[in-house]
């Protein structure tokens, strides 16, 4: 349960369906992780968290790459809509893009994200299909810290699924789903109760 210490102020990036959003979001109404979603932000105006977060609460700020002549205005714009919520942190969920070098300086370790491998395995796009045609036998999913490279930073926390021979993305993808939700959810949790140290590349439980 969460203690008495003052929530989490958390920005929620999404560019997709936003079912590990959804999940979060969820568990924080639930109690079980002393933060709270105060500004979400989708690069995508139709991507399914938009639907998803309706009844939240919670502004929805849409910023896509069209609207600027360069990566490094988007990057402002995006530094900019944050700056009036004062968030703790920034929580990626199915956020499709790179992180900018700007957004990193700003909120060092206190970016996460979530990756459907075992990194530093299957990095970048499709992790799931990557595990199937490397004929791997187990799989899984890890919540990471953000640094300037490709899902390259700091581990915080990583889970396991098997690889059967008959999977397709789709059935792999179903199958890690909810170990990403659980997984996200206690990597969040740890953050928001200040748990988590970082030696160099190891991220400590304290």
């Amino acid at each position: 349960m969460t203690n008495s210490v003052s929530k989490k102020r958390l920005a929620l990036f999404a560019s997709g369906r936003g079912s590990n959003g959804e999940a979060l979001y969820k568990a924080m109404q639930e109690g079980l992780i002393n933060g709270e979603f105060v500004v979400i932000i989708t690069d995508h105006a139709d991507a399914g968290i938009v639907e998803r977060s309706k009844g939240w609460g919670i502004p929805l700020i849409a910023i896509g790459r069209s609207q600027f002549d360069s990566k490094q205005a988007f990057e402002q714009a995006q530094l900019d809509a944050l700056e009036p919520y004062c968030v703790d942190g920034i929580v990626l969920a199915g956020y499709m893009r790179i992180v900018g070098a700007g957004l990193i300086a700003r909120y060092e370790h206190k970016i996460l994200n979530i990756h459907p491998a075992l990194l530093p395995s299957f990095p970048g796009l499709h992790g799931h299909q990557q595990a199937i045609d490397a004929g791997v036998k187990v799989t899984g999913c890890t919540v990471h810290f953000v640094d300037a490279g490709m899902d390259t930073g700091p581990i915080i926390m990583q889970n396991t699924v098997p690889v059967y021979p008959d999977d397709t993305e789709d059935t792999l993808s179903e199958r890690l789903l909810p170990v990403e939700h659980a997984t996200y959810r206690e990597a969040l949790r740890l953050f928001c109760e200040d748990a988590l140290r970082i030696d160099g590349r190891v991220v400590h439980y304290i």
